[in-house]
């Protein structure tokens, strides 16, 4: 895999671009921010032309694909307005949920308050499912996996919160806003809390996995996206101190 500032490449061919992205990069063009850093025009610099085929959140790392032509631009699109395409997320949220395994069919409105949130809204709100499977509890965090049925804007996200389960550190739907320190999860710390770095500060979700059919060659792929070091030093220290890995 090739490292990059705001991506690393998981797979490139003449039809498609599958990136892992940073958080904090938009996947494309935004009408509230036009001036904003992308993931396409980074990308493009590379690749030439790049179709979107779908989005995932600014705030959200992982997985992103690309076309790289019209047809298979087309095709792609196609398996997503269809919902054949299966993707997984795993974020990090406060509080403990009461079920291992739980199904959240809440219909959403985009835009729906005067800080362009995604809202819960039964009567205009566009039909949305999530499941979601609980991987075990972290002192005072869960690791949870999300599969969106829909791909509706922040679906995860509001779909959570709905639930007093609120991703850590999201910025526009949870109201705790403290990022995860090695001081807070483990008993017998002897650092500076003055001098302590969060292990993360940014929203705790990464898109994990994707799978769909390559366009032209009709091919089952599916693939993975490791999580970015901020992430990955949080999953670390969580298994190390509560035995509870979404990766074990």
């Amino acid at each position: 895999m090739k490292a990059v500032e705001n991506y690393t490449v998981l797979h490139a061919d003449e039809d498609i671009v599958v990136l892992n992205k940073r958080s904090g990069l938009l996947v494309a063009k935004d009408r509230y921010d036009e001036e904003a850093e992308r993931l396409d025009l980074c990308a493009e610099k590379e690749f030439g032309r790049l179709f979107a085929v779908h989005r995932i959140d600014k705030d959200t790392s992982g997985i992103v694909v690309y076309a790289r032509n019209e047809e298979a631009h087309k095709n792609i699109s196609l398996q997503f307005e269809k919902r054949e395409v299966q993707k997984i997320y795993h974020c990090l949220v406060n509080g403990h949920p009461l079920w291992n395994d739980l199904t959240v069919d809440l219909p959403l409105l985009p835009d729906g308050d005067s800080r362009h949130r995604t809202v819960v809204n039964r009567k205009s709100g566009k039909y949305s499912v999530t499941d979601f499977h609980c991987f075990g509890n972290c002192g005072p965090y869960s690791w949870i996996e999300a599969k969106p049925k829909t791909g509706r804007t922040h679906q995860i996200r509001v779909h959570l919160a709905s639930n007093e389960l609120p991703i850590v550190c999201d910025p526009l739907y949870s109201g705790n806003q403290k990022p995860v320190r090695l001081s807070d999860i483990k008993r017998k710390w002897n650092g500076d809390e003055l001098e302590e770095r969060p292990l993360l500060s940014r929203l705790a979700l990464h898109a994990y996995s994707i799978s769909f059919t390559h366009p032209k060659s009709g091919e089952a792929l599916t693939f993975t996206a490791p999580y970015p070091r901020d992430m990955e030093a949080v999953r670390k220290q969580l298994a190390k101190i509560f035995k509870v890995d979404p990766l074990g």
